[in-house]
């Protein structure tokens, strides 16, 4: 079978293969963007792109461009008009005729329709002919210019309008437009190449109003302004060859900032948020200092632009020279916990301007290594900046992150490498979406991937040492810079991607390690490994007998073999020990090296060479032992549970001086509650020296322990007597100290200590009386007046610590809840919280964190039944004009309340909200709240579960999300959560139907859809759901046969009706079957739909191309054209009358005997169908625009 969609001859480097090997017939060389009109009234955007191409095989007749929402008028190509056809299958996934409901066949489809469509396998929304003058110029490999006047209006996605509803012109009411999008989306904006390995040099050109900026890449020119001075043009030359994936554009009224240290820097942000800019990027200058530095390279690009824009698709979205950020994240000097979160931000996007925009991929498969690379020198900058415990805290996160998603949906696959089409060589059975397009992956997948990339680049330098490895980045980078200072040998600027192949060979040559098994454990294949240890010592033999097992059997898990450090602390110091586990080895002798001698007084050397005193009552007389540890470098990607005497973790908190070590023996201290944990803990709560989240996780531990003590526990409540001793006057405990963050260490353990203590419960399981008198009083006596820094932080963690007092409410005889009979200390709860709110809107704080706090709190008083549940108040804080973060704690609030009262009424509030909010994040929030915290599950009865929500969901992932490639995998995400992968139960039994397996050739039945196949009908529809079968197209889904039990009685029902159809299997209308395939054509993948339906651009004829042109005569009849279709690509000809009545004159019913020999068909789909398609019609071609689905015949391809 042929490969179908990322060609595998250059997806999967074979170890022989070097360069880059196109899958396109020409090279991009240089490309023009002139936007000349922009309408922020009408949200529309008028221009043309001009794109210098050198055909690389003389018989080029089709060149294939990406291009979506942009309405086309006019191609030409050397001046000479082109016929053109626009496609997009993306728009409609599954044709509207289509009964189906089953996520598996919409996966199928739509991994489809975005091969058909996928740049990396040659293929484009936009085909263009190029006309037969230019044939014998072609063939001499002569450059082409082809220039596309376009235009877009009401852009949907890619290009984001945020247009203030206020007075005043657009320049004043900060009217601003910005590129956005996720992975290669720039397709929405302008006709391009869409592909992170087609480069070429940019020339942009923006004419915008006089009182506007417009921000684009690579240096600025010069800007020129028209005759009467009312609009200007931006001129900007990027002469480092770029994908036309990191292009990107904002325009604006932006304030101007040109960094102080840096004069190449240039900031810009919204009219007057200049002061905060100032602060907010004053730190940059460092960040660049320290890449440059470690990868001993200078920065690639000229000059480096930051843009601030409000309504931002994502926080941080980096592109070649520039990176767009969110106006949220800038602050004043005042803030302190906003501070380190945006400089991460600023270090990250700085990062992925060496690796992911000037280096790019050969790819999809190779985006582990930007994302690895990226991720992993972020970190080196996080570990000079915030400190080694910061680092390695950060770390220990992201190992759990990702440890508990691929446990809990079955592996992240970093390489994925695609078989030849069977099931079982399918990578990623395990989900619910394909993983060969970054377009088809959940979101939050994708967010997961990106972690373990950068996981597994650190495992990476552990085996070759960081210097090797940053050798090999600085050798990537020599490389690339050479490349792309050639500018007249564009063959040379494949040097600017990377691949798996090329990274490998580079660490091989750099090092002189082989880190073949690494990469096959840990890129090659999904999982992680899940460790349980326990131990004993054997006093006689003075050995400690360590007992490893792995389960590799639950999803996620995978099984591993190879060393594992293990460090034991004993008496006598603390020992490295490196074990190899094996095959079937569970028991490790590990010699300890002191003897049990804990009557001599002697300091305890640990880890890091400090002697201290320890108080060894607690522990064995027998043993030597303090406390082991498994992998305390996290060099595997792995789950450890440890079983250890409490006294062992105990020893650990106290004494081990590593914050992960710390954060583990806290969480294993929660299931020993007793006097000596909770001693433990408050002596790490008192330590100044310790790690500061150490001692806020230690705050939480105790609270549990105190709980579970709750009948012996002795004294005041637990953390009460430490706050007072640290945090308020000595004269009157009850009233806290005025504010001095100057701290930041003490300032979170301020703000941690209330938010715990309120979780303290009494014997009653309510929180003690004592305790919320206390909070209140700190709110009450809170005095921020002499304090440099905000408090807004510190006020909000006050309300949630309210929120967490609160117990559910007893009520009695089902009494109405009303203001007047509330507990008393409710009420005092409830109106702190409204005089919170009420004093926001008059004077708000920092991102409105006390507004977010209140909306959570109100929630809780609703869900324990204090006050009436009732969503009124959220949704009106939901609504569009209100800070985004304020927006998403009310939704999270709604989704919440949805699922309590099964409200079907806000369900529908909620996905109205999905389809039509102005803002792209807050959509996406909206679903992934939904996927988190569903209405109901696949598993559960409810009354929301219905058929027309089944429809809606549909309609939305079908076809409601295709401008947004996001949007329509949280969709999809969501769909799977509410129904699962087979037909929804809520729906009715179908009626029966068949299913066309044209590689078996024959019939079989599915219960899932009407039968839309009927005899005598005007068109043979081809069943969708044999798009695999039918274009080559490996399933990566079981199908929906597999899914779903076939009711028997049903079956024996239907012989006679299946026997009537199985002459309708071969037909020389079944498309996609013919034998004839010229030299020169790639494999294509299109879904066939059938004709006649909506309108939409889906629904238009799907055309392959890429006919072969044999001898010299050029000049080809539609017959000869429609003979020669790319092998294993529907072809579909309809004439240019919208109904297909016609066409059903024209059936011929080939009745082929079919022998109920199952063995004849066993062999049967290892062979090309060798179908004869010389009858198809003689008919003339369509060209359709993407003009909003009306069709505009421009010359004829037949000319």
């Amino acid at each position: 079978m042929p490969p179908t969609d990322l060609e595998p001859a250059r997806m999967n480097r074979k170890k022989g293969d070097k360069g880059f090997e196109s899958p396109r017939p020409y090279k991009l060389t240089h490309q023009v963007v002139c936007i000349n009109n922009i309408n922020f009234q009408r949200k529309s955007v008028v221009g043309f792109v001009e794109l210098t191409i050198f055909p690389t095989v003389a018989n080029l007749n089709r060149i294939k461009l990406n291009s979506k929402q942009c309405r086309i008028y006019r191609v030409r190509i050397n001046d000479l008009e082109a016929a053109f056809i626009y496609n997009d299958p993306t728009l409609e996934v599954c044709h509207n005729e289509s009964k189906q409901r089953n996520l598996n066949y919409f996966s199928n489809a739509y991994a489809a329709a975005v091969s058909a469509v996928d740049p990396d396998a040659g293929n484009g929304e936009l085909c263009i002919k190029v006309p037969s003058e230019l044939w014998k110029h072609v063939d001499e490999l002569k450059v082409l210019k082809i220039h596309i006047n376009f235009s877009l209006d009401q852009p949907k996605g890619g290009l984001h309008f945020v247009v203030p509803n206020v007075e005043g012109s657009m320049a004043e009411r900060g009217a601003h437009v910005f590129s956005c999008g996720y992975q290669n989306s720039t397709r929405f904006w302008f006709p391009c190449v869409d592909s992170y390995s087609e480069l070429c040099t940019w020339k942009l050109e923006f004419t915008v109003d006089a009182a506007m900026v417009a921000v684009s890449n690579g240096d600025l020119v010069e800007t020129v302004y028209t005759h009467d001075m009312r609009k200007k043009t931006f001129h900007y030359m990027l002469t480092i060859p770029t994908a036309a994936s990191n292009i990107s554009l904002a325009i604006g009224p932006f304030e101007i900032l040109v960094d102080p240290y840096m004069h190449e820097v240039t900031h810009f942000c919204l009219p007057q948020l200049l002061p905060l800019l100032k602060h907010t990027t004053s730190y940059l200058h460092e960040v660049f200092e320290f890449y440059e530095e470690i990868l001993t390279c200078r920065y690639p690009y000229s000059c480096f632009k930051t843009v601030f824009i409000d309504e931002a698709y994502v926080e941080v979205a980096a592109y070649a020279s520039m990176s767009i950020f969110s106006t949220n994240l800038l602050h004043s000097a005042m803030i302190i916990d906003e501070t380190p979160l945006t400089r991460r931000c600023l270090a990250q996007s700085l990062a992925q301007q060496f690796f992911g925009c000037f280096i790019s991929r050969m790819s999809w498969s190779d985006e582990w290594v930007l994302k690895g690379i990226s991720g992993y020198i972020y970190g080196l900058w996080m570990k000079k900046t915030f400190g080694v415990n910061e680092y390695r805290h950060w770390i220990k996160e992201e190992l759990d992150k990702i440890v508990a998603y691929e446990l809990k949906t079955g592996g992240v696959l970093l390489h994925p490498i695609f078989g030849g089409g069977k099931e079982k060589d399918n990578p990623a059975s395990h989900l619910h979406f394909s993983i060969k397009h970054p377009h088809t992956l959940s979101w939050e997948y994708y967010t997961m991937f990106q972690c373990k990339a950068h996981l597994v680049m650190r495992l990476i330098e552990n085996r070759i040492s960081m210097e090797f490895m940053l050798q090999v980045f600085n050798k990537l980078l020599s490389l690339a810079s050479t490349a792309s200072s050639q500018k007249f040998q564009s063959h040379m600027w494949s040097q600017m991607l990377v691949s798996t192949y090329g990274f490998l060979k580079s660490i091989s040559n750099v090092s002189g390690k082989d880190i073949q098994p690494l990469i096959k454990q840990w890129v090659d294949q999904s999982g992680v490994v899940k460790f349980y240890g326990s131990f004993a010592f054997n006093r006689k033999r003075n050995v400690l007998e360590l007992e490893i097992k792995q389960d590799y059997t639950s999803p996620g898990t995978q099984k591993y073999v190879g060393p594992l450090k293990v460090t034991v602390q004993e008496l006598d110091g603390s020992f490295n020990h490196t074990l190899q586990i094996e095959e079937n080895s569970l028991k490790h002798d590990i010699p300890c090296h002191s003897k049990s001698r804990r009557n001599k007084k002697k300091k305890i050397p640990l880890m890091n060479g400090e002697e201290v005193d320890m108080d060894l009552s607690a522990m064995d007389a027998d043993s030597p032992l303090l406390w082991i540890r498994i992998d305390p470098d996290m060099s595997v990607l792995r789950k450890v549970e440890f079983e250890q005497a409490d006294f062992m973790w105990q020893y650990q908190l106290r004494y081990e001086r590593d914050v992960v070590a710390q954060q583990e023996s806290i969480l294993a201290l929660e299931k020993f509650p007793t006097p000596a944990s909770r001693l433990a803990l408050t002596d790490i709560l008192e330590q100044e020296q310790c790690f500061y989240r150490v001692r806020m996780s230690a705050c939480f531990c105790l609270a549990k322990i105190a709980n579970s003590m709750v009948s012996t526990w002795t004294g005041p409540p637990a953390m009460k007597s430490l706050f007072t001793r640290m945090f308020c006057c000595k004269t009157c405990p009850n009233i806290v100290k005025t504010n001095n963050f100057m701290s930041f260490q003490s300032y979170f353990l301020q703000k941690t200590m209330p938010v715990a203590m309120a979780l303290l419960r009494d014997v009653h399981n309510l929180c003690p009386k004592e305790v919320l008198t206390f909070i209140l009083d700190l709110i009450k006596y809170n005095d921020n007046r002499k304090n440099k820094f905000s408090d807004n932080y510190y006020r909000a963690e006050m309300i949630d610590a309210l929120a967490n007092s609160v117990t559910p409410a007893v009520s009695v005889n089902n009494e109405v809840r009303t203001l007047d009979n509330l507990n008393p200390d409710v009420r005092l709860i409830l109106e702190e919280i409204t005089r919170f709110l009420n004093m926001e809107k008059l004077l708000p704080s920092y991102r409105h964190t006390i507004t977010v706090s209140c909306l959570r709190a109100i929630r809780v008083l609703q869900k324990n039944g204090h006050v009436p549940s009732d969503p009124a108040l959220f949704k009106s804080y939901a609504e569009y004009g209100h800070f985004v973060d304020i927006r998403i704690a009310a939704l999270e609030a709604v989704v919440d309340y949805t699922k309590v009262d099964r409200s079907y009424e806000e369900l529908q509030w909620l996905l109205n909200m999905i389809q039509n909010d102005p803002v792209p994040y807050v959509r996406h929030k909206i679903l992934n709240m939904l996927t988190k915290n569903p209405p109901f599950t696949k598993n559960m009865e409810s009354p929301l579960c219905n058929e027309a929500l089944v429809d809606q969901l549909w309609k939305l992932m079908n076809s409601g999300t295709s401008h947004d490639w996001r949007l329509r995998c949280g969709a999809v995400d969501l769909y799977f959560t509410l129904f699962g992968l087979s037909r929804p139960s809520c729906l009715p039994l179908p009626e029966l139907g068949l299913v066309l397996n044209l590689k078996e050739k024959k019939a079989v039945l599915n219960p899932t859809i009407i039968p839309e196949v009927i005899a005598g009908s005007q068109e043979v529809t081809m069943n969708p759901s044999s798009h695999a079968q039918l274009v080559g197209f490996q399933n990566p889904f079981s199908s929906s046969q597999d899914e779903e039990e076939i009711d028997m009685d049903t079956v024996h029902d239907s012989q006679a009706f299946i026997s009537h159809h199985l002459n309708m299997l071969e037909r020389p209308s079944t498309p996609g079957l013919s034998k004839y395939r010229p030299a020169s054509s790639r494999p294509t993948i299109i879904p066939q739909h059938p004709s006649g339906c909506d309108g939409t651009p889906s629904t238009k004829p799907q055309w392959n191309m890429e006919f072969s042109r044999k001898g010299t005569g050029r000049e080809q009849s539609p017959l000869e054209m429609s003979m020669h279709p790319a092998a294993a690509t529907p072809l579909s000809v309809f004439t240019k009358e919208s109904t297909s009545s016609k066409h059903s004159d024209h059936h011929h019913h080939h009745h082929h005997e079919h022998k109920k020999k199952k063995k004849k068909h066993k062999h049967k789909h290892k062979h090309k169908h060798k179908h004869d398609s010389k009858e198809k019609d003689k008919e003339p071609f369509t060209f359709s625009s993407p003009a909003s689905g009306r069709s505009i015949h421009s010359p004829s391809l037949s000319d």
